[in-house]
């Protein structure tokens, strides 16, 4: 009797042993058939997707140390936010105060293509600009600032040129009009709040910068 007690124990160790071990490999095989289903778009979702974090030591965590993020925003450096266009035409010339202009007058008309970048230089950021609480951070940012002002050579053309009869062609006038050009435009995007509007951009695209570096909260002052 003692015998057959013995072996129905040991049967009955030996069974539960059988089904451990077939739920180990049963939960091995899912979980590599998850791996292998996910290959290639990331890590699986439910209950998989919270395996394979454990598996993989947690989600990533982004350093956000003050130095980091500030040197983060510096990597943007002269961030051009804005940019504005003009086409107009601009005159220059001489005039003799003495003979009409079709004897000493020298006139020149321009049809110029102007372009004005506004942005934000963070070249100079320091870390006293940067505040940070948990997930929220407090930035500082530059004042926005025209970064240039140029003249489209390709659309920029002569429109027009009268030299009096008594007097030689200036070579100096084109550049001369060329730079009054340039001043007109740069002065026509300030009166149409380019500085506001690169500023406006430039907090958008630290926003969201900032936010993918894991910030939930920015504020700017």
């Amino acid at each position: 009797m003692s015998d057959q007690v013995q072996g129905s124990r040991a049967v009955s160790s030996t069974r539960r042993v059988g089904g451990c071990l077939l739920a180990v490999l049963a939960f091995a095989a899912g979980a590599i058939l998850a791996t292998v289903l996910t290959a290639g778009h990331g890590a699986p979702a439910g209950f998989w997707g919270t395996l394979w974090a454990g598996l993989r030591g947690g989600p990533a965590r982004m350093d956000m140390s003050q130095p980091v993020v500030v040197e983060k925003i510096q990597q943007l450096r002269r961030l051009e936010t804005v940019v504005y266009t003009m086409d107009k035409i601009v005159g220059g010339g001489h005039e003799s105060s003495l003979l009409p202009d079709f004897l000493a007058g020298d006139k020149l008309l321009m049809l110029v293509h102007g372009e004005v970048v506004g942005g934000v230089d963070f070249s100079a950021l320091g870390t006293s600009d940067v505040s940070m609480d948990g997930k929220k951070i407090v930035l500082h940012l530059p004042d926005a600032q025209i970064l240039s002002t140029r003249l489209d050579s390709e659309r920029t053309r002569v429109y027009s040129r009268e030299t009096g009869l008594l007097v030689p062609t200036d070579p100096n006038l084109e550049t001369q009009v060329r730079q009054e050009a340039e001043r007109q435009i740069h002065d026509a995007a300030l009166a149409d709040g380019i500085l506001k509007t690169a500023q406006q951009n430039a907090r958008a695209t630290l926003t969201s910068l900032l936010q993918s570096l894991g910030f939930q909260q920015v504020d700017f002052r």
